[in-house]
């Protein structure tokens, strides 16, 4: 087999025009004879340069609104037919059909389509036919036909006919192929997907997942592990989305920390005022409200110091000098936020490691969407949680009703519970967390260690107490016995949230009324694993 496969005939069908035509006037300029379609052949064109329309290539018209173009033995034996076959050679030359050794094709934009709102008529009006039945072909035959599907791959490719005197080799053909494989693949994947959810199928028999490649990273959680980041294609905002202005690459574990970050702070609403959350391995160590958004960092750092060193820091609002200098005082790995002004970012630049993001909004908490996790031999794929709760929902199961300045923290205690690891347990004062239990085995555990932090920082604080003193506390399950309410309650705090729903309620609740504590029961749990 002949590595080097010339370039003499090229299929051009594209929907996106970006890079089109300087493509165009490259290979023309290597006398590539230029076959193309539709508007892809009237802006080559437009352009000066000379086209040959397939429908003379095929002697049929682009019929019934263009569903029907390529769809055709000439197209298609010129992308299959083996050059080195003397069979297919046979049959080309009876049948005058003429080998297509480039096909460069991207696809109708479905994504885009569906991402824009459109109806599902016009949806199923942009799924491409013979855009994916002709890269399918063109990468199969790799081994004669260069098949590109993406705009950045133009100059690659230009730089591959330049060094190789208007060839390519096999090894690039190879990584062509599965480029567009790969392509192919997401595109049906994203039919299928928008599919169910059109039809109503919350399970369908056959789940496809696609993601385009972001970036390399340096490794995995550990330095053993090699790892990658790859996008899903939505305009969530967030760390996929986000423009990082200084600091070196982000790693697996940033990434990883600075979406839970993200996805925390953006369930505070900006309108109601700054607010603040600082994240360690993936769980909260501070989250806090203040009149701005200094006073709030500087509330979420109070809560635990020491975990908030090298941690990630989200903000709800766009960052500014004041903010920017308070966070400066410790080593912090990123900060992401909605913008960051000038004078912010004055200050980060003289920290070079520091990473800043921008994501240019929050995300919407209520956004529904699927999350997937690998379990070995296959995935395990649920709903976002994406539940909340009001004061309506709450049900008083005390004697004692929680005061306003309760109900408030219990409302911010719980919207915190949703992403701290379970067993999750969240002391809450004046809206700011004073203490977090994360990811222990025993409920009653979370408690005593979110406690003792408490205890720690009051110390180090030089307070006379706690500062769980006059708190309430949030439990993202319900408590199986009186234990872990009874550790809250030592603590200093004075009312409890929870789902509710133990075999033990009735003896919960009595310990609670014993105490003098209120407490509500919300009817919903918020595991996270």
């Amino acid at each position: 087999m002949t590595s080097l496969a010339p370039v003499s005939r090229a299929l051009l069908s594209v929907s996106d025009k970006t890079g089109l035509v300087e493509l165009g006037k490259a290979l023309a300029a290597r006398g590539v004879e230029l076959l193309s379609t539709g508007g892809t052949a009237r802006a080559l064109r437009d352009a000066g340069l000379d086209v040959r329309d397939v429908a003379d290539v095929t002697g049929f018209p682009e019929m019934m609104d263009g569903r029907v173009k390529t769809l055709h033995p000439a197209v298609h034996g010129g992308l299959l037919a083996l050059r080195d076959n003397d069979d297919h050679v046979a049959s080309m030359t009876e049948h005058g059909i003429g080998p297509i050794d480039l096909l460069v094709v991207n696809l109708y934009p479905f994504e885009e389509t569906v991402a824009a709102g459109a109806d599902y008529d016009t949806c199923i009006e942009n799924i491409d036919i013979g855009g994916p039945a002709m890269i399918r072909a063109a990468a199969k035959n790799h081994t004669f036909v260069n098949v590109v599907v993406d705009t950045k791959d133009y100059s690659v490719l230009l730089e591959q006919l330049a060094e190789n005197d208007g060839a390519t080799t096999y090894a690039f053909r190879q990584q062509l192929a599965q480029t567009a494989y790969a392509r192919t693949a997401a595109y049906d994947a994203a039919v299928s997907t928008w599919m169910a959810e059109a039809i109503g199928q919350e399970t369908p028999r056959r789940r496809a997942i696609a993601g385009t490649l972001q970036q390399t990273l340096r490794y995995g959680e550990n330095p053993h592990q090699s790892a990658a980041f790859y996008t899903d294609g939505t305009a969530r905002p967030g760390v996929a989305t986000a423009t990082q202005h200084q600091g070196k690459e982000l790693s697996y574990n940033n990434i990883n920390d600075t979406d839970a970050a993200f996805e925390l702070v953006s369930e505070f609403d900006p309108a109601k005022g700054p607010a603040c959350a600082i994240i360690k391995h993936a769980n909260p160590c501070g989250v806090a409200t203040g009149a701005t958004l200094k006073e709030a960092y500087g509330r979420a750092f109070d809560c635990d110091r020491t975990s908030a060193f090298g941690g990630i820091i989200a903000l709800n609002q766009p960052l500014d000098a004041a903010t920017a200098e308070d966070i400066t005082g410790i080593f912090t790995e990123v900060v992401i936020a909605p913008d960051a002004d000038a004078g912010a970012r004055e200050v980060f630049a003289k920290k070079k490691n520091l990473r800043l993001l921008t994501t240019g909004g929050l995300a919407d908490p209520r956004l529904a969407a699927l999350t997937y996790r690998q379990v070995s031999g296959g995935l395990l794929v649920q709903d976002k949680d994406v539940g909340h709760i009001t004061l309506d929902d709450l049900k008083v199961v005390t004697k004692r009703a929680p005061s306003d300045a309760e109900l408030a923290d219990m409302l911010f205690a719980w919207t915190v519970a949703k992403h701290v690891k379970s067993n999750a347990i969240i002391y809450v004062k004046n809206g700011a967390t004073v203490g977090v239990g994360a990811g222990q085995m025993s409920r009653v555990d979370s408690t005593r260690i979110a406690a003792r932090k408490a205890i720690d920082m009051a110390e180090v604080m030089g307070l006379e107490a706690a500062l769980t003193k006059g708190s309430v506390v949030a439990s993202d399950a319900f408590f199986p016995f009186a234990d872990g309410l009874l550790t809250a309650a030592e603590a200093g705090a004075t009312a409890l949230i929870q789902p509710g729903g133990s075999m033990r309620d009735d003896e919960v609740i009595a310990a609670a009324d014993e105490a003098g504590l209120a407490m509500v029961f919300t009817g919903m749990r918020h595991f996270r694993h």
